[in-house]
This record gives C-alpha cells, sequence and structure tokens, in this order.
C-alpha cells in the first residue's frame, strides 16, 4: 500500500496530520474483520478476473494479482500473515501486502470498486455462508428432538396453561412444539438467502463507475444471484443484518424457552426429568447440589441477542443515504450473535443428548388438577347433546363434588356423578382415563398418538432433504 509523508495509508494523501491515537484505536476494526480475509480475497480474484474480461487491465497484471492473493491466503492460513495494526481493517492490510509481493501493479486491483462495496460484498459471502452453517445446526438439533420425541409418544404428562395443570398430553406432542418453532427460525433463516444473493460489488462508493465492467459476470462468479438494482442503496443498505440479527434473536427466544422449562421440568418441586451429570454443576457449599448451569447459560444469553439487534437497529434509525462509519459496527454485532447462538444451538443438542424422562412422575403428576374435566364436558355435548356452556357448568359442579370429598375425577363412582348429572351412563367413565384423553385428540394438530407418529415421521423425511 504507497504511503504518504505521514505514514499514513493512501486514502489519507488529504490528510496533513496523523489520526490521534484514541482514534487510531477506535477507528480500526482489524481484530473484527480480519475473519473476512477468505470472501476479500475470493471476491477479489472475481473482480480482477472481471476487469480483465473486460480488456480493463491486461493478462499479465491479473496473474500477478490472483498470484498474490493466493499467497497471502496461505500466509494466513499458516499464521504467517505480518499484519499492520495502522491500517484500519483487513481489507487494507491485504492490499498492502500485495503491494509488498507484486510492487505497484497491486493498485490495479481497486480499479472500479471502492471499499464500500467491496466491504458488502464480502460480509455478504460471509453471511451466505454462516446462514446455511446455522440451518445445519438446527437440523441438527431438530433431529435430536425427533429422535426423544420417537421415543416418548406414550409418556403423558400434564400440559400446561398458566403452569397450572391443563389437559394430558403426549411429552412427545410437547417436544414437537418446539420442533415447530425451530423450522420456523428455518424458514427465516432460508428466507433472508433472497437478500443475500443480490451482489453488491460494482456499485462503488455509490454512484456506480465510469468503467465498463460486468456485474452479472462477478454474480455469477460468487454464486449470487443478481446484481442490486440500485447503487446508493447498496452501500447503505443494511436491512440484511436486521434480518439476521432478527433471525438470531427469534431463535435464541426459543432456545431460552426450553431451557426454561427444563429448569423447572428438573426442579425438585417437579422432578419430572433428569440431567445427566455431564451437564450439571456442583455448589461451592452445598455438597448435594446438581445445578442447570448449561440451562442457565442459554437461558441468560438470549439477552446479548436482542441487545445486538437493538443497537443495529439504533444505527440505522437515523442515518441519512448512503455510507457513514455508523455502519462498522454492523460486522461485530453479526460475528457477536452468529457466535454465540451456533455455541447456544450446540449445547441445546448436547443437553438434549444427556437428559432422561421420568414418565412416572408425569403420568403421576398429570392425575391431579382434574385434568380430563374438559373431556368430560365435551362428552355430554355428544352424548346428552348439550350445549357446551351447559355441560361446562355440569362439570364444574362434578368437579365441585370430587373436590369437596377429596378425590379425582376417576376416583368418583357412576352414582355420586348422576347425583349431579342423571342422564350419565356407564360409559362415561371412560373420560377420565388419561391414555384415552390424550388419544382422543385426534384433530389436526392435536395430541392423539396417531397425529403425532405421522409428524414425526413427516419432519424426519422433510429434514433429511
Amino acid at each position: 500500500m504507497a504511503k504518504n509523508k505521514n505514514n499514513q495509508p493512501i486514502w489519507g494523501t488529504r490528510i496533513k496530520k496523523s489520526s490521534s491515537n484514541i482514534f487510531k484505536k477506535v477507528g480500526s476494526s482489524l481484530e473484527v474483520d480480519k475473519r473476512l480475509f477468505n470472501e476479500d480475497i475470493v471476491a477479489s480474484t472475481a473482480h480482477v478476473e472481471m476487469l480483465f474480461k473486460q480488456k480493463i487491465i491486461n493478462f499479465k497484471i491479473k496473474n500477478k494479482i490472483i498470484w498474490g492473493l493466493n499467497r497471502i491466503k496461505n500466509e494466513i492460513i499458516k499464521k504467517k500473515f505480518p499484519y499492520d495494526r495502522n491500517l484500519e481493517d483487513i481489507h487494507m492490510n491485504i492490499e498492502k501486502r500485495l503491494t509488498d509481493l507484486i510492487g505497484e501493479d497491486a493498485g490495479f486491483i481497486h480499479t472500479a470498486r471502492s471499499r464500500n462495496d467491496q466491504v458488502i460484498t464480502d460480509f455478504k459471502i460471509w453471511l451466505k455462508k454462516s446462514t446455511n452453517d446455522t440451518i445445519k445446526n438446527l437440523n441438527n438439533l431438530i433431529n435430536t428432538i425427533l429422535k426423544v420425541a420417537d421415543k416418548n409418544i406414550k409418556t403423558v404428562m400434564p400440559g400446561f396453561t398458566h403452569l397450572k395443570n391443563a389437559q394430558a398430553v403426549s411429552f412427545a406432542h410437547y417436544l414437537m412444539a418446539y420442533v415447530e418453532m425451530f423450522n420456523r427460525d428455518k424458514k427465516r433463516f432460508k428466507n433472508n438467502l433472497e437478500s443475500l444473493n443480490e451482489n453488491p460489488l460494482g456499485v462503488a462508493a455509490l454512484t456506480g463507475t465510469t468503467f465498463n465492467i460486468d456485474r452479472n459476470y462477478t454474480t455469477k462468479k460468487l454464486k449470487f444471484v443478481r446484481p442490486t438494482n440500485n447503487s446508493i442503496d447498496t452501500v447503505s443498505d443494511r436491512d440484511f443484518v436486521i434480518d439476521f440479527l432478527y433471525a438470531c434473536s427469534t431463535c435464541s427466544i426459543h432456545i431460552s424457552r426450553i431451557a426454561e422449562e427444563f429448569i423447572i421440568w428438573n426442579s425438585d418441586g417437579y422432578q419430572l426429568i433428569n440431567l445427566n451429570d455431564k451437564i450439571v454443576t456442583g455448589s461451592s457449599i452445598m455438597p448435594q447440589k446438581k445445578n442447570p448451569d448449561p440451562l442457565e447459560y442459554l437461558r441468560g444469553k438470549t439477552g446479548s441477542s436482542f441487545g445486538n439487534l437493538f443497537s443495529m437497529l439504533t444505527i440505522l434509525k437515523g442515518l441519512p443515504l448512503s455510507y457513514f462509519k455508523d455502519l462498522q459496527d454492523d460486522k461485530e454485532l453479526v460475528f457477536k450473535s452468529y457466535d454465540q447462538l451456533k455455541i447456544s444451538l450446540n449445547l441445546l443438542n448436547d443437553i438434549l443428548k444427556n437428559f432422561t424422562v421420568n414418565k412416572k412422575n408425569m403420568l403421576e403428576l398429570a392425575k391431579t388438577g382434574f385434568i380430563t374435566a374438559t373431556d368430560l364436558a365435551d362428552y355430554m355435548v355428544r352424548e346428552l347433546n348439550y350445549p357446551f356452556r351447559k355441560s361446562y357448568l355440569q362439570t364444574a359442579k362434578i368437579i365441585n363434588l370430587a373436590e369437596k370429598n377429596n378425590k379425582s375425577l376417576d376416583q368418583l363412582t357412576l352414582d355420586e356423578i348422576k347425583t349431579i348429572e342423571p342422564k350419565l351412563t356407564n360409559d362415561v367413565l371412560k373420560i377420565f382415563d388419561l391414555n384415552f384423553s390424550v388419544n382422543s385428540k385426534s384433530s389436526f394438530g392435536g395430541t392423539s398418538f396417531g397425529n403425532i407418529k405421522k409428524m414425526i415421521r413427516s419432519y424426519k423425511k422433510s429434514n433429511e432433504k
């Protein structure tokens, strides 16, 4: 990289004094964006090949630049690259090193492009790969949940509203609710690929370029779908960043929710599941403790994902067009959210492979709270042709009777039930069987064993694709 007399990079030729030390420190993004080195080299190579194709540079210069870029890539991989901390980012570092290797011809690399479109191109390429990696991690997690669900189709537990026993459900059905959530997360990340597949390279600083470039060529080379339409919007657009951060935040919510459920279920008050010693920690003072720290870690880290999203939204909400230094923070926010989500997905996957279900306790808890009451009300609608509100009132009276006699519904005799509703026959007693209750919910999306088997089969098949 050519320097001026103040030992500044070429872009600083107009600057008569060196930057203050504090600005050098805060203005540098090298420690953040050096992970984009491979994307920068890939995009620069495509750009140079396009310049040659369009006869903007000659064959010799093209080959020298590409040779230099490959050499730089190997140096970085082998940790032999001479980073210059005075240069603010990885892009300037690579161009500086290219100049060291091939001389002045390195300057042709920046023909018909700006750091504005260069950086966004690198960032989008990285985000495309990271989005696909996240989708793979979600697939792994979903597959693990499906395996656990498949083993627990006939495991009966109470479903909750307001954390109070509501109706009997299959534990597999409960788990499949999270498959739905994580599948929506997959769709969100896949949808994001649409905007990520627009190629920014070639819009230069904000107006395009006077050179006869071929943006369709670089689009194909870099595996984008189409070039962006408006040069000003391209350099100022960070919607794709917001989309990614939002998808990370929503996925983090789902991770936090299942973590919270498992913390509750593992507690001494519930004892519905047991965590393997691989995924608990001890206490510094209480020898008996086995704490669900990994689950609490997952729940706690959700806040940082929210913070990264809110930071990016706040940065963008007051920016006029087109590029401003404020936008430099986008990469750090995305990298943090991506790294955290990757850890969280893998950790949750590990947790789900290292817990056991206390089926007996689940069933015993399901026997409390009169959770077959709605079944009884529905039965009276079907068999006695009562309006639902009438059957609701009759059922409430039967529950009051059971509560008064300190009995569950299945412990009531038919004679006791008939003191409230004389029209009921012995057939009503089957309603209070928990397996019957669960399996009777055969409406589409319901908790019947048959429904769950079909849904697990369907997701296994779609997740293999």
